[in-house]
Protein backbone atom coordinates (compact mmCIF):
# COMPACT_ATOMS: atom_id res chain seq x y z
CA UNK A 1 0.00 0.00 0.00
CA UNK A 2 1.02 3.48 -0.93
CA UNK A 3 0.59 6.35 1.59
CA UNK A 4 -0.52 9.85 -0.35
CA UNK A 5 -1.13 12.88 0.41
CA UNK A 6 -3.67 15.08 -1.49
CA UNK A 7 -3.78 18.94 -1.85
CA UNK A 8 -7.39 19.85 -1.90
CA UNK A 9 -8.57 23.67 -2.87
CA UNK A 10 -11.33 25.62 -3.81
CA UNK A 11 -13.10 29.45 -3.86
CA UNK A 12 -16.55 28.47 -5.94
CA UNK A 13 -18.81 27.27 -3.65
CA UNK A 14 -16.38 26.12 -1.98
CA UNK A 15 -17.84 24.71 1.04
CA UNK A 16 -19.62 21.75 -1.21
CA UNK A 17 -17.13 21.26 -3.42
CA UNK A 18 -15.02 20.29 -0.54
CA UNK A 19 -17.37 18.24 1.66
CA UNK A 20 -18.07 16.20 -1.87
CA UNK A 21 -14.23 15.60 -2.61
CA UNK A 22 -13.61 14.35 0.65
CA UNK A 23 -16.57 12.09 0.07
CA UNK A 24 -15.58 10.90 -3.05
CA UNK A 25 -12.45 10.20 -1.97
CA UNK A 26 -12.72 8.18 0.89
CA UNK A 27 -15.35 6.30 -1.40
CA UNK A 28 -12.47 5.66 -4.35
CA UNK A 29 -9.78 4.95 -1.29
CA UNK A 30 -11.37 4.76 2.37
CA UNK A 31 -10.26 6.47 5.78
CA UNK A 32 -8.69 9.70 5.46
CA UNK A 33 -6.04 11.72 7.60
CA UNK A 34 -7.25 15.14 7.17
CA UNK A 35 -5.66 18.49 8.19
CA UNK A 36 -7.77 21.29 10.02
CA UNK A 37 -9.62 23.43 7.23
CA UNK A 38 -7.35 26.74 6.00
CA UNK A 39 -8.72 29.94 4.80
CA UNK A 40 -5.70 31.47 2.72
CA UNK A 41 -6.07 34.51 -0.10
CA UNK A 42 -5.87 33.40 -3.84
CA UNK A 43 -2.34 33.45 -5.50
CA UNK A 44 -1.54 34.77 -8.79
CA UNK A 45 -4.61 36.00 -9.50
CA UNK A 46 -7.54 38.41 -7.73
CA UNK A 47 -10.21 36.15 -6.41
CA UNK A 48 -12.42 34.91 -3.71
CA UNK A 49 -10.19 33.11 -0.95
CA UNK A 50 -9.71 29.55 -1.28
CA UNK A 51 -10.34 26.42 1.07
CA UNK A 52 -7.95 24.40 1.33
CA UNK A 53 -6.75 21.25 3.24
CA UNK A 54 -4.67 18.11 3.11
CA UNK A 55 -5.89 14.64 3.34
CA UNK A 56 -3.43 11.25 3.82
CA UNK A 57 -4.68 7.75 2.75
CA UNK A 58 -3.47 4.19 1.64
CA UNK A 59 -4.28 2.87 -1.42
CA UNK A 60 -3.08 0.14 -3.42
CA UNK A 61 -4.04 2.13 -6.84
CA UNK A 62 -0.95 2.38 -8.65
CA UNK A 63 0.21 6.17 -9.04
CA UNK A 64 -1.38 7.07 -12.68
CA UNK A 65 -4.37 5.11 -11.88
CA UNK A 66 -4.94 7.55 -8.46
CA UNK A 67 -4.02 10.15 -10.34
CA UNK A 68 -6.97 9.69 -13.35
CA UNK A 69 -8.80 9.05 -9.97
CA UNK A 70 -8.30 12.21 -8.40
CA UNK A 71 -8.93 14.05 -12.06
CA UNK A 72 -12.35 12.31 -12.28
CA UNK A 73 -13.31 13.90 -9.06
CA UNK A 74 -12.75 17.22 -9.94
CA UNK A 75 -14.29 16.90 -12.97
CA UNK A 76 -17.46 15.75 -11.21
CA UNK A 77 -17.35 18.60 -9.57
CA UNK A 78 -16.75 21.25 -12.47
CA UNK A 79 -13.28 21.46 -12.82
CA UNK A 80 -12.70 23.03 -16.38
CA UNK A 81 -8.80 22.57 -17.98
CA UNK A 82 -9.61 25.27 -20.31
CA UNK A 83 -8.95 28.70 -18.29
CA UNK A 84 -6.15 30.15 -17.04
CA UNK A 85 -3.65 27.85 -15.10
CA UNK A 86 -4.38 30.91 -11.93
CA UNK A 87 -7.61 31.35 -11.94
CA UNK A 88 -10.95 30.59 -10.25
CA UNK A 89 -11.19 26.67 -8.92
CA UNK A 90 -13.92 24.58 -8.29
CA UNK A 91 -11.93 22.35 -7.22
CA UNK A 92 -8.35 21.47 -7.04
CA UNK A 93 -6.69 17.93 -6.05
CA UNK A 94 -3.32 17.49 -6.22
CA UNK A 95 -1.44 14.58 -5.38
CA UNK A 96 1.32 15.95 -3.59
CA UNK A 97 3.47 12.50 -2.27
CA UNK A 98 3.09 9.13 -3.61
CA UNK A 99 5.01 7.24 -1.18
CA UNK A 100 8.22 8.62 -1.41
CA UNK A 101 8.65 8.55 -5.67
CA UNK A 102 10.44 10.93 -7.21
CA UNK A 103 9.58 11.51 -10.39
CA UNK A 104 8.67 13.86 -13.57
CA UNK A 105 6.64 12.38 -16.16
CA UNK A 106 3.43 11.66 -17.92
CA UNK A 107 2.41 15.36 -16.95
CA UNK A 108 3.45 14.26 -12.76
CA UNK A 109 5.84 15.75 -10.78
CA UNK A 110 6.60 14.18 -7.46
CA UNK A 111 7.56 15.56 -4.68
CA UNK A 112 4.73 18.38 -6.04
CA UNK A 113 7.12 21.64 -5.84
CA UNK A 114 4.34 23.94 -4.53
CA UNK A 115 4.98 21.88 -0.92
CA UNK A 116 7.96 24.16 -0.74
CA UNK A 117 6.52 27.22 -2.26
CA UNK A 118 3.35 28.12 -0.47
CA UNK A 119 1.74 27.97 2.66
CA UNK A 120 -1.44 26.84 2.16
CA UNK A 121 0.12 23.64 1.30
CA UNK A 122 3.03 23.10 3.62
CA UNK A 123 1.00 24.31 6.12
CA UNK A 124 -1.90 21.50 6.22
CA UNK A 125 0.86 18.89 5.86
CA UNK A 126 3.00 19.78 8.15
CA UNK A 127 -0.21 19.49 10.46
CA UNK A 128 -0.79 15.96 9.47
CA UNK A 129 2.76 14.86 9.15
CA UNK A 130 5.50 16.76 10.39
CA UNK A 131 8.05 14.50 10.94
CA UNK A 132 7.38 13.19 7.42
CA UNK A 133 10.90 13.63 5.58
CA UNK A 134 10.62 15.33 1.99
CA UNK A 135 11.71 12.41 -0.45
CA UNK A 136 14.67 15.09 -1.87
CA UNK A 137 15.72 17.53 0.53
CA UNK A 138 15.14 15.14 3.70
CA UNK A 139 14.03 17.91 5.65
CA UNK A 140 10.80 16.81 7.91
CA UNK A 141 7.74 18.80 6.84
CA UNK A 142 7.44 20.62 10.44
CA UNK A 143 10.73 21.94 9.98
CA UNK A 144 10.50 22.99 6.84
CA UNK A 145 6.68 24.72 7.83
CA UNK A 146 8.47 26.50 10.33
CA UNK A 147 10.84 28.55 7.61
CA UNK A 148 8.41 28.80 5.05
CA UNK A 149 7.94 32.37 4.71
CA UNK A 150 4.30 33.24 4.87
CA UNK A 151 3.53 35.40 1.86
CA UNK A 152 -0.09 34.88 1.73
CA UNK A 153 -2.92 35.21 4.60
CA UNK A 154 -3.43 31.60 5.70
CA UNK A 155 -5.88 31.32 8.71
CA UNK A 156 -6.98 27.87 9.89
CA UNK A 157 -11.18 28.25 9.56
CA UNK A 158 -11.65 24.96 11.32
CA UNK A 159 -10.17 22.27 13.08
CA UNK A 160 -12.22 18.59 12.48
CA UNK A 161 -14.81 19.70 11.16
CA UNK A 162 -14.47 17.09 8.33
CA UNK A 163 -13.06 14.00 10.49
Amino acid sequence: MALCFVSIGSNIDRERNVRGALSALREAFGPLLLSSLYETTAVGFDGAPFYNLVAAFATDAPLLRAVEKLREIETAHGRTRDGVRFGPRSLDLDLLLYDDIVMRAEGIELPRPEIEKYAFVLGPLAEIAPDLRHPVRGEMYGEAWKHLPKTAAVKVVRRGLYQ
